[in-house]
């Protein structure tokens, strides 16, 4: 059912417990699917030894051609992105598989819910502490705790880990490599998809990983991807966030409408096209 796309960055611990938690979390048939960065901290060796399918880079490529060219090899008919630095927990994939169920189309981008150590301000993520690493992370807690780790479905699915069938994937063209190395890719893929006539932006409250939180954002020089998003789609994040995909509101209904044309729209679909004119 799923095809797992993991791109990493001599991140060798986190990349082994993220698998070794998808292989025994996981209830649906798979495939793992790896790009290694670099690996010159054993993390090509370790690969090597494993039954994985995987494409290696002797430097680092970036997220978004990295994910275009292990999807080239995914053989199931869903796309999952998933981070080297998240944990799959119990019932992840059954969760996202009962949603797809329901829905009774195709046409939809999922994500899971991430726990994580640290409130950043996310609407959409639960914040409980059990770990900034796996060798403190405090998995008994976590999983005694996990039925008190609860949220309800939310709008605005953007970031890892993301589900959406493959034949969307080809139809948007996977990742933008003009955002690479990554900064603002996801929300190019969203609008991607948006544009499309995709509308199902759901978050799965039940479907959860813990995240331990871009351990590999802070070695790599960033794009100015809010910058790249405005010019190309000719609004900002923000504004597309707000008013088209309503994040962090609880879904009471999995299909988003088209944005209200509210006076706070107006004002700003005015800023992103003065920013955009400054930009």
């Amino acid at each position: 059912m799923w095809s797992i796309l993991i791109p990493t960055w001599n991140n060798l611990d986190l990349l082994q417990l993220c698998i070794a938690r998808i292989r025994q979390n996981t209830v649906h048939p798979y495939e793992i699917l790896v790009h290694v960065n670099e690996g010159s901290d054993g993390t090509l060796d370790w690969i090597s030894r494993q039954n994985i399918t995987f494409t290696h880079s002797t430097s680092n490529i970036g997220i978004c051609d990295a994910v275009n060219l292990i999807a080239t090899h995914a053989q199931y008919p869903y796309i999952v992105y998933l981070n080297d630095d998240m944990v799959c927990l119990p019932d992840w994939d059954k969760e996202l598989e009962k949603a797809i169920s329901l829905l009774g189309t195709d046409a939809f981008m999922l994500s899971g819910t991430m726990i994580e150590p640290v409130a950043s301000g996310n609407d959409c993520v639960i914040v409980g502490d059990y770990g900034r690493g796996p060798d403190s992370f405090r998995e008994a807690d976590l999983l005694r705790d996990l039925a008190s780790l609860s949220k309800p479905n939310w709008y605005g699915a953007t970031w890892p880990p993301t589900v959406v069938h493959k034949q969307w994937w080809d139809r948007v063209g996977g990742y933008s490599t003009e955002f690479s190395p990554g900064m603002s890719s996801d929300n190019d893929f969203t609008m991607k998809m948006w544009q499309a006539g995709c509308r199902i932006f759901l978050g799965i409250g039940s479907a959860r990983v813990y995240h331990f939180m871009s351990r590999s954002t802070g070695k790599v020089i960033k794009n100015d991807g809010r910058r790249q998003f405005l010019v190309k789609w000719g609004i900002t994040q923000s504004t597309f966030d707000r008013h088209f995909l309503r994040r962090g509101e609880i879904a009471h209904n999995p299909t988003l409408t088209e944005p209200k044309p509210t006076l706070q729209y107006g004002w700003d679909r005015l800023r992103s096209r003065l920013k955009r004119f400054f930009a």
